[in-house]
């Protein structure tokens, strides 16, 4: 892999910059204060972006290199992988995400992974090589390499755990003495007593036997609390009772209203009857005491009918006389005794007539008098049947209305409390004679039955401190045999990371040490021209070095400037196992300290073993570009 070309719109104090990168070796040179640096962070950030996060620094990289005057926080970078494939990134770095084009100049960003905290993973994909591990193989600056007298011991540590270990950093033997010593901080064995878990193992009993003697409690607790649901359903057994009879006697009470209403009614009927049978007395006391005008009535009614016969048959005997004087005697005196006879039959009837009118008329008289009378009282007779008819169906009306109300009543309230009370109960209740005497005993059977609950509640509240402190004791319990699990957790996790190392080491020895003994013995026979041709890794001494005449000598007695090359050019040969590709190495200011000598070996060293691999160099003077010069190597420079 190899970076072909840079574009700069605004990048901290490099503005409108635009930089090519051949295959090999490239020199960036350019004073202090240049721009070298903020170049070198310029392409970091466009493979993984920047960082608004200080990270132990002052400010963050996005603060030092944002554009003061507002120009656009941008660029580009192509670069191309071992296959020949070309990408562009284009990065807005106010923005988390680039824009990734393939050489067709299509957006294929959406093709790789975006990761919520380190945005597009694209160049990991790629090169399976993350930002640390970039920054801590790949590039190479000036302060990485620069080693004081006092900071020997430390380099050949260094050097010694990427030996044994693969890690500059990590050093076997104090990764087991940390995991052992910490295991007996936060752990702890069974012989020591105030390490966390012999502390805990004995809280965890005392806390079992307080337990113990609280879980008494909790049986009284539930049998209070069983006693208290009994009460509180033979209180709501009770009150349904107490309530089913108050709506019972409620119906009670309406048809005792509706009865007395009915009944006065009756009575009203029956004071009708009574009024009846009185006027009928006063008719029959009326006809008794008149009973001699009825029959002077009656009397002269007879005499009016015997006057009308005789006279009719007297002026009938006269007609016949005259009819027969007419034919047979025919004198005109008898015309005249018959005319004075007739007039005076006729006088004699009408004075008849009239006399018997006059004690008919005062009988008459007296009589309309009675028969009004009478008449009145039959009419009054015949209102109070009336009224007592109309009050006869009226009763009818209002017994058959209010059986049936009573009756439906009853049936709803039955049906409401059919699954609240016992069936039999119900019909038992509902059939109840003195059902005041009821209401008052279940009355007085619920105040004792909620004295005996609210004694219930007054025990429950008291032993309620207990079962507090027993929940209190319990989540405890639940914390420390959590922490007991924890530390038995990380006391496994501990052995096994323990056996994990072991395991790792013994395998590093095996495979990945050889290979950087081997590695380093080659690097230090080349960068020495010789003198040093064998480097080997001991368990006890750490490394040692062979020297021409055999004998074994700690590293640390080779001279600062030798170990110096020899960090740098075993963190140079990590290169290789770090990706697949053949990625670029960007050495920042890395030869500061070196001696013309030694800037010699170590190109000449990079040169051979890194033919395959494109070099930028950062530097601030003109001795690399003398040096590859003088050995006469092709190289593309840039100046700032």
């Amino acid at each position: 892999m190899q970076i072909n070309k840079l574009k700069i719109n605004a990048y901290g104090k490099l503005k409108e910059r635009e930089l090519n990168f051949e295959k090999n070796i490239n020199i960036i040179y350019g004073k202090n204060e240049a721009g070298k640096s903020t170049l070198l962070n310029f392409i970091v950030n466009c493979f993984y972006g920047i960082s608004k996060n200080k990270k132990g620094k002052d400010i963050s990289d996005f603060e030092k290199y944002i554009p003061w005057t507002g120009e656009d926080f941008s660029g580009k970078l192509e670069y191309e992988l071992d296959n020949q494939e070309k990408f562009e990134i284009f990065r807005d770095f106010k923005k988390k995400n680039p824009k990734i084009f393939n050489e067709k100049m299509e957006d294929i960003s959406k093709e790789f992974n975006i990761d919520k905290n380190r945005g597009n993973e694209f160049f990991y994909e790629q090169t399976k090589v993350d930002e640390l591990l970039f920054l801590s193989t790949i590039l190479v600056n000036q302060q990485e390499v620069k080693l004081q007298k006092q900071e020997q011991n430390v380099l050949i540590q260094k050097i010694a755990n990427l030996v044994g270990t693969g890690e500059d950093n990590v050093s076997f033997k104090r990764a087991i003495d940390r995991i052992n010593r910490r295991q007996l901080d936060e752990v702890g064995t069974e012989r020591s007593r105030e390490k966390p878990i012999n502390v805990i193992s004995q809280k965890i009993v005392e806390l079992e036997k307080e337990k113990q003697e609280l879980e008494k409690t909790v049986d009284i607790k539930y049998k209070i609390e069983e006693n208290k649901n009994n009460l509180n359903q033979e209180i709501e057994n009770l009150e349904n009772e107490n309530k089913f009879l108050k709506e019972i006697k409620l119906i009670f009470e309406n048809e005792k209203i509706e009865n007395e209403k009915i009944n006065l009614k009756i009575n009203l009927k029956n004071e009708n009857n009574e009024k009846i049978n009185s006027i009928k007395n006063k008719i029959n006391e009326i006809n008794s005491k008149n009973k001699n005008i009825f029959e002077k009535n009656k009397k002269i009614n007879s005499e009016k009918n015997k006057l009308n016969k005789k006279m009719t048959i007297i002026f009938l005997l006269i007609i016949f006389i005259n009819i027969l004087q007419f034919i047979f005697i025919k004198n005109i005196y008898f015309n005249y005794i018959f005319l004075f006879t007739v007039l005076t039959v006729l006088i004699f009837y009408l004075f008849l007539k009239n006399k018997i009118k006059n004690k008919e008329l005062n009988i008459k008289n007296n009589l309309e008098k009675v028969n009004l009378e009478i008449n009145n009282l039959n009419n009054e007779i015949n209102l109070l049947e009336k009224n007592n008819t109309e009050l006869e169906n009226e009763i009818n009306e209002l017994k058959n209305k209010f059986n049936l109300k009573i009756n439906a009543e009853k049936e709803k309230i039955k049906n409401n409390y059919l699954n609240k009370i016992k069936k039999n109960k119900i019909n038992n209740l509902i059939n109840l004679e003195n059902i005041n005497l009821e209401i008052q005993n279940l009355e007085n059977k619920l105040n004792h039955k909620k004295i005996e609950l609210h004694t219930l509640d007054l025990d429950n509240k008291n032993i309620e401190p207990k079962l507090e402190k027993l929940s209190n004791i319990e989540e405890k319990l639940v914390d420390n045999n959590e922490r007991m699990v924890n530390l038995k957790n990380l006391e496994k996790s501990m052995n096994l990371a323990k056996k994990v190392l072991n395991d790792s080491y013994e395998k590093m020895k095996n495979t990945v040490t050889p290979k950087f003994t081997e590695e380093l013995s080659k690097t230090i026979a080349e960068i020495t021209n010789g003198k040093y041709t064998n480097v080997r890794l001991n368990e006890d001494t750490g490394l040692v070095v062979e020297l021409e005449n055999g004998n074994y000598i700690p590293a640390s007695r080779l001279s600062i400037g030798t170990i110096d090359q020899l960090y740098l050019s075993l963190r140079l040969s990590m290169v290789e196992e770090l990706s697949e590709e053949k990625m670029p190495i960007i050495l920042d200011e890395a030869f500061a300290y070196y001696d013309t000598e030694r800037l010699k070996n170590i190109l000449k060293y990079m040169i051979q073993r890194f033919s395959d691999h494109q070099v930028i160099i950062f530097t601030c003077t003109n001795r690399e570009k003398e040096i590859l010069n003088e050995l006469n190597i092709d190289f593309h420079s840039i100046s700032l």
